[in-house]
């Protein structure tokens, strides 16, 4: 019987997640290769995302008060999946040690958020260079502190690059009995992570498809400069879900997330933030349940509450800070842009409520449309599709600098009294300054979000955005994660006393959530049958 690889998710830690779409294995044991390359993706898939992510950002942006959908308390409920994990690492001569201390600290995070035990997840470590080095097998430790001492004594070859010996070496030796595989058991998983940073100097061709016929899913992350096709003829299908990218060995870390929660097994649906609940989520096993705060009931629907029968809507003055540098890409620039009118069309646009502003950065600041020039959500709409590419540098701290001495501005549309919000995207490290007017930012009473993705420095995100951090910068190393981002947002800004002038924001959570479900429901009840089957 065919067993559900993991899903790659946003969760932090051992939260629990649910698969993500798609990831479904019909082929049982599965080889994760992590090689160096550009990922590819799908222009589909990546709209989906973006459009989840920055809904996701300003449903909780927004939703602020009595009549917020806090996510409940993400506690330790997951528990990750039996598995038996061998890293593939790549330690050739262009690997310069530095560099491969990066990768045993990757394989060390990935290690920490994993149940280890002879009846839990066993891991090995495969070395290659010009040979293949056999660092420890699958039944060698049985503690997690023994495999993170071992990976810490494991030393580079420093000679040439066999990938295709190595993935060999994996499907005869690492997954066998001998070494400690559980290969007649249908109930634990084959993974195996390789890590390489060159083109090969021998085929990987045959030997890949000889893994993927042998049931092993492959998945290949690439560092530098590396072989598209290579990378291509070593990944299964779908590549866009199976070949991930890293500039360096530098940011290679920002990967573990991705690999640590892979194995995460749902217990919780209210814990993950995966239900329908506007108010209140009662977790039952393998289900949930709906309900309100007090003074609230709960609809028909069983997922929303009512409070009041009118409202006006609370006002905002919201301005998107957009690096427009040449790192983004054009592509990735046209899904940016539908992000942004993502959120546009889930907005009450008037005088007296939402104002939006839009500015774009790379190596100098250019202002596309100040708050209030447009008084409806076409217009705005418009401008956003018509703003065109910068692809220059990243200054980003002159671009905050630009938010606060004109964006924000009584001569630029902000209303006095009116909360002030800035989201700030960006995918790289900033070219200047940062520090002081990021504080100046938050000084004044703006509330800052920083979301990256890609190359973006954590340390930058973290610096620009409000308080509490964690609840106001959102990083992801791939396109594919980002509409999970915003199961995670605290924040909410909706701040009348009156509850019946939050009535506009319900309207929007609820529009906003009913986008974001669509694009997972359907798969929640295949995922938990898929899940049930394996455990029973």
């Amino acid at each position: 019987p065919s067993v559900p690889p993991p899903a790659f998710h946003t969760c932090q830690g051992l939260a629990p997640c649910l698969p993500e779409e798609g990831q479904v294995n019909t082929s049982g044991p599965r080889l994760l290769l992590a090689t160096l390359h550009p990922a590819s993706g799908s222009s589909a898939a990546m709209d989906r995302i973006f459009s989840a992510l920055l809904l996701s950002l300003l449903l909780l942006l927004q939703s602020y008060g009595v009549y917020g959908a806090p996510p409940q308390p993400r506690g330790t409920l997951c528990r990750t999946k039996p598995t038996d994990l061998v890293f593939i690492i790549d330690s050739s001569r262009s690997v310069r040690p530095h560099e491969f201390e990066k990768v045993k600290v990757f394989m060390s995070r990935v290690i920490e958020g994993l149940d280890v035990g002879p009846n839990s997840t066993r891991v090995g470590v495969i070395n290659y260079a010009s040979a293949v080095k056999n660092e420890f097998s699958l039944k060698t430790y049985q503690t997690k502190a023994g495999l993170l001492q071992a990976v810490q004594r494991i030393e580079p070859l420093s000679t040439g690059t066999m990938t295709g010996l190595a993935i060999q070496f994996a499907i005869s030796r690492a997954f066998s009995d001998s070494e400690g595989a559980r290969v007649r058991s249908p109930n634990f998983n084959k993974v195996a992570i390789v890590v390489t940073d060159g083109r090969p100097q021998d085929g990987v061709q045959d030997v890949s498809a000889r893994a993927r016929a042998a049931g092993i899913e492959i998945f290949a992350i690439g560092v530098g400069r590396v072989d598209m096709h290579t990378l291509r003829q070593i990944a299964s299908e779908p590549l866009d879900e199976h070949v991930d990218y890293v500039e360096s060995y530098s940011v290679i870390e920002k990967l573990t997330h991705k690999f640590q929660e892979a194995f995460c097994v749902v217990s919780d649906l209210c814990a993950t933030g995966d239900h329908d609940c506007e108010q209140v989520c009662i977790s039952a096993p393998g289900a949930y349940k709906c309900a309100c705060k007090e003074g609230f009931t709960l609809n028909s629907d069983g997922k929303t509450c009512s409070a009041c029968s009118s409202g006006s809507g609370s006002a905002l003055d919201l301005v998107f800070l957009i690096d427009g540098s040449k790192s983004v890409r054009p592509e990735n620039f046209e899904l940016v842009k539908k992000f942004i009118n993502q959120i546009v069309d889930s907005l009450e646009v008037s005088d007296k409520q939402a104002q939006v502003g839009l500015v774009q950065y790379s190596s100098s600041v250019r202002q596309e449309f100040p708050l209030g020039q447009f008084k409806n959500k076409k217009d705005i709409k418009a401008a956003v599709k018509k703003m065109s590419y910068m692809e220059k540098g990243t200054m980003t701290g002159q671009a905050l600098k630009y938010l606060i001495d004109s964006s924000f501005s009584i001569i630029n549309g902000a209303r006095p009294g009116v909360p002030k919000v800035g989201i700030v995207f960006t995918d790289g490290r900033s070219q200047d300054y940062i520090t002081d007017a990021a504080k100046k930012a938050k000084d004044l009473g703006f509330r800052m979000f920083a979301v990256g993705v890609g190359n973006a420095v954590e340390d930058e995100l973290r610096e620009i955005a409000s308080e509490p951090v964690a609840e106001h910068y959102f990083y992801t190393a791939d396109f594919r994660t980002i509409s999970k981002i915003g199961k995670k947002l605290q924040m909410k800004i909706c701040i009348e006393e009156d509850p019946c002038e939050c009535k506009s924001i319900v309207k929007f959570q609820t529009k906003v959530e009913d986008l974001i479900n669509s694009l997972q429901r359907k798969y929640i009840l295949q995922k938990l049958s898929l899940l049930r089957t394996q455990w029973v």
